[in-house]
């Protein structure tokens, strides 16, 4: 066993070497250990979505589900290993030059440019298939700083849309979050995904401002970002794949 891992969502994973073959394995935990807050019952009904969305998108940002075993305690998914070190670290120590985070952000411009590439890619590809990120922000990647790979996990919590705000204040990182995923009732949909997309480069090239001297990019890619964010929906891009196509000719221009 390569070690433990407790997500957002309260599910238990373990890092496990078969041989020379290394898995990361995803379980709902025992059924009666309640320790952050959730039932047993809501983390196998993220497990099962999780799977839900394997099996209606592929990518190669996205680890491969290899396997789906039923257990005592519900669903293990078994997914190949991927090498890196997770963006996320705690608010407190966001500011230290030798975290993942500001390693990351200290890459050369057009590094980060690619890993955004990648990630708007593949949520071009989500958006497709009817899904809509919730809960996404930096603790849903991982950066190789050797290769350069981008790996994006955890997305258990991404739900077909549009939908309706059913919490008020929902779960992520405000850092990422819309407006309207703190209104109880307020439509959550491709609008609520182009402004996460859009934060996301914010939060990596710009010290998360909307000041044009602060972003370290050209200034067409900045007027797609700054649109992306619109705190007013009806002025943000109308779906990802219109959002998608703008940051695709900013980067070309």
């Amino acid at each position: 066993m390569l070690g433990t891992h407790i997500d957002g969502s309260d599910n238990l994973s373990y890092g496990v070497q078969v041989g020379s073959a290394r898995y990361f394995v995803k379980t709902a935990g025992r059924p009666d250990d309640r320790a952050g807050g959730s039932n047993h019952a809501s983390r196998v009904a993220l497990l099962l979505n999780a799977v839900r969305i394997s099996e209606s998108v592929e990518h190669p940002a996205l680890p491969n589900l290899v396997n789906v075993i039923e257990s005592a305690w519900g669903p293990m998914l078994v997914y190949d290993w991927r090498d890196g070190e997770l963006l996320r670290v705690p608010s407190g120590e966001r500011d230290n030059p030798g975290s993942p985070f500001q390693r990351f952000r200290s890459l050369p411009a057009e590094d980060i440019l690619k890993c955004l590439d990648v990630i708007y890619d593949l949520h071009y590809n989500l958006a497709e298939a009817g899904w809509i990120p919730v809960d996404f922000y930096d603790g849903s990647l991982i950066y190789d700083f050797t290769s350069g790979h981008l790996s994006i996990i955890d997305l258990d919590m991404y739900k077909p849309g549009p939908f309706r705000n059913e919490m008020g204040r929902m779960y992520g990182s405000s850092r990422f979050m819309a407006p309207e995923e703190f209104e109880l009732g307020a439509l959550i949909d491709q609008q609520t995904s182009v402004f996460t997309m859009g934060r996301t480069a914010l939060v990596f090239l710009s010290e998360g401002t909307v000041d044009e001297e602060a972003f370290r990019r050209s200034p067409p890619q900045f007027r797609v970002i700054t649109k992306a964010c619109e705190s007013d929906r009806s002025r943000r891009y109308d779906s990802v794949a219109t959002f998608h196509a703008a940051w695709r000719s900013a980067r070309t221009s």
